[in-house]
């Protein structure tokens, strides 16, 4: 028996759980649905790799089913989820309503955001979450070829000093982290991040991908979609493009230094360079 099989078993009976389906295999987790109490959930076991995935363990016990799957158990190598089984967002996008689908993010950012208790011990900060960024600036100064991350960490230092309205964060909002259940839109996958709003809202203005029918660097969408978010959730556009500009320069960080992030670095600093002029 391999040691995925072992700990699906051991769940199992531990959780009482019943009838396990594969449902996605990733670098960090082993997820399957599972019936418990006749009731189909999603049980998540976390790989060697899996380490942060606790700290989405976290956010989503502090959402309480707010916006977001509920959590109903977990250990440390493990999550029991509520299964949101309907159709992600990207099917809005492809069947021509974009917009209609970022007002539904805006309003599951905002269920999200309607606790604004203090973190939960130990939750990751985004000054911590931008240590790429950061890291790469400095190696900026002596090489000089991408001169924006050097502005872009000079001004993520000053904003992480004076966050506006922090709260636990979802941190991966994307229109496939976002699915229709019995109780409405979730989201799921949350990073389990705590900082100022606006960075939920950053994400999700590169995305989807180009296959569901968009352009990620067309600047009117990317304008429209900030000015829907902004009014949904009652923050400046500015402020949100100011967020998508410090969001584009640290996934560049991170392809620079080899993460896999799906995309090229002049790709995304094109969105970077839309939101700088908009600011």
């Amino acid at each position: 028996m391999t040691e995925s099989n072992a700990a699906l078993e051991r769940y199992l009976t531990d959780w009482n759980l019943s009838d396990p389906q594969p449902l996605a295999q990733t670098l960090t987790s082993h997820v399957y649905t599972v019936t418990h109490e006749q009731t189909s959930v999603v049980l998540k076991i976390l790989t060697a790799y899996g380490v942060a995935e606790r700290m989405g363990a976290l956010a989503l016990r502090h959402f309480d089913g707010h916006g977001a799957v509920k959590l109903l158990r977990s250990d440390d190598d493990a999550q029991l989820l509520e299964y949101a089984d309907g159709e992600n967002l990207t099917g809005l996008v492809k069947n021509g309503h974009d917009e209609d689908a970022t007002a539904i993010i805006g309003d599951v950012v905002n269920a999200l955001h309607a606790n604004a208790s203090a973190p939960p011990e130990g939750m990751t900060t985004l000054r911590e979450w931008f240590r790429a960024l950061f890291s790469q600036a400095e190696d900026e100064r002596t090489n000089g070829m991408y001169p924006v991350l050097i502005r872009a960490a000079g001004i993520a230092d000053k904003v992480f000093d004076q966050p506006q309205e922090p709260r636990v964060l979802h941190g991966d909002i994307h229109h496939e982290n976002i699915r229709m259940s019995s109780r409405g839109w979730l989201a799921f996958d949350p990073k389990g991040l705590y900082g100022e709003r606006a960075y939920d809202l950053a994400n999700t203005l590169c995305n989807p991908r180009p296959i569901y029918g968009v352009v990620n660097g067309d600047e009117p969408r990317i304008l429209r979609n900030a000015g829907i978010l902004a009014e949904k959730c009652g923050i400046e556009r500015s402020r949100v493009l100011l967020f998508l500009y410090l969001y584009a320069c640290l996934t560049a960080s991170w392809t620079l230094q080899g993460f896999d992030t799906g995309w090229e670095v002049a790709t995304i600093l094109r969105n970077a360079d839309i939101a700088e002029r908009n600011m």
